[in-house]
C-alpha cells in the first residue's frame, strides 16, 4: 500500500494536469467544400478532405488545400494557450506544483491550433466559371 502510494503521488508531481488531461497531440480537423482536396501540411502530414490529422499541440503550420479545377488556398493555423489548457494549467496549483507546470509549459499540452477545424469552401478557377 505505502509502495503504491509513493508511486501515485510520484508521477502526480512529475506530470502536467494538462499533459495529463488533454496530451501533447491534437485532432486537427479539414473540411472542404466541396470535398476530395487533396490537403497538406507544411509538417509533412496529407490527406484528402474532409480529414483529421493528428499534430503536436505546441506547432503552428501552414495549410496547402488543392483540387483541380479551383484555386488553391493556403492558410496559417497557429498554436496558443485556450481555455481548456489554461484550466488544466491551473490544476497545477493544486497537484502538480511548479514542475507540473513546467511539463505543461514544455509540453504544449496547454496549446489548441486556431483555428480548428478548419472549414473553407474552394473558388473556381477563372477558367471553369
Amino acid at each position: 500500500m505505502r509502495l503504491t502510494s509513493a508511486v501515485f503521488t510520484y508521477i502526480i508531481f512529475l506530470s502536467g494536469c494538462a499533459s495529463i488531461t488533454r496530451g501533447t497531440n491534437e485532432a486537427f480537423v479539414i473540411e472542404t467544400k466541396p470535398s476530395g482536396a487533396s490537403v497538406s501540411l507544411s509538417n509533412g502530414l496529407s490527406c484528402v478532405s474532409p480529414c483529421s490529422l493528428r499534430v503536436k499541440r505546441r506547432s503552428d503550420f501552414v495549410v496547402t488545400i488543392k483540387m483541380d479545377g479551383y484555386e488553391t488556398v493556403n492558410s496559417n493555423v497557429t498554436s496558443s494557450v485556450d481555455g481548456g489548457g489554461s484550466a488544466a494549467m491551473a490544476g497545477n496549483l493544486f497537484v502538480g506544483g511548479i514542475i507540473g507546470a513546467g511539463i505543461d509549459a514544455g509540453t504544449g499540452a496547454m496549446h489548441s491550433h486556431r483555428p480548428n477545424p478548419l472549414v473553407v469552401e474552394l473558388k473556381l478557377l477563372d477558367d471553369q466559371i
